[in-house]
């Protein structure tokens, strides 16, 4: 009777599993009927006269029927991500050795007993969209393109922690350079870059 050895199978399933995981790693969808490029120039985002960032509504949003979240669910999201400050950033991580972005927003809500989607272009579907910059609040998922002024897909993403004014949204994101952190989306690098916000519940 021939025998087998086990080390071809292990690497057939490392293979596979290998395979599977880069699903999670993909920033850039492989085809354009998965997840349409975003513009800022079309359907999604204007400037207005002062510079700073307007929305347009979309009519082709998903919607999905669900009850307003509770204050205190909003509150609890937003701590649990918290705790994630300072996390250095890594691409397909999951927890606090390592998080990207969409990550973040998928384990935040993983540990609050919610399941979400975990690559961000799918995330930017999910829920709602909020119509108008003015109406973002706090639970919000924010959503961005590589390039300023640019159409491209979803590269990034973070969740809305405070909103302390007209321009001065803050949200939480792990940051390629920097790990999670909390950043305005009034400032300079991602005001040019965002292209919407989903109101996820």
């Amino acid at each position: 009777m021939p025998r087998f050895s086990s080390t071809p199978l292990l690497l057939l399933l490392l293979i596979c599993f290998t395979i599977v995981s880069c699903d999670t790693l993909r920033k850039a969808p492989s085809n354009a009927s998965a997840a349409p490029p975003y513009s800022r120039n079309t359907n999604t985002v204007s400037r207005n006269t002062k510079g700073s960032v307007a929305k347009r509504p979309s009519k082709s949003s998903p919607t999905r029927a669900s009850t307003p979240p509770a204050t205190t669910e909003i509150a609890q999201v937003i701590k649990t991500a918290r705790n994630y400050t300072g996390t250095p950033y890594r691409a397909g991580g999951n927890d606090r050795r390592g998080i990207d972005c969409s990550g973040l927003i998928c384990t935040v809500y993983s540990e609050i007993g919610v399941k979400v989607p975990r690559i961000s272009w799918q995330q930017s579907e999910y829920g709602r969209e909020v119509s108008s910059v003015s109406d973002i609040r706090p639970g919000d998922w924010l959503f961005f393109v590589p390039e300023a002024g640019k159409e491209g897909y979803v590269s990034h993403a973070g969740i809305v922690t405070d909103v302390r004014g007209s321009e001065e949204i803050i949200f939480i994101h792990a940051s390629s350079s920097r790990g999670v952190r909390e950043d305005n989306l009034f400032s300079t690098y991602f005001k040019g870059r965002f292209v919407k916000a989903m109101r996820p519940f």
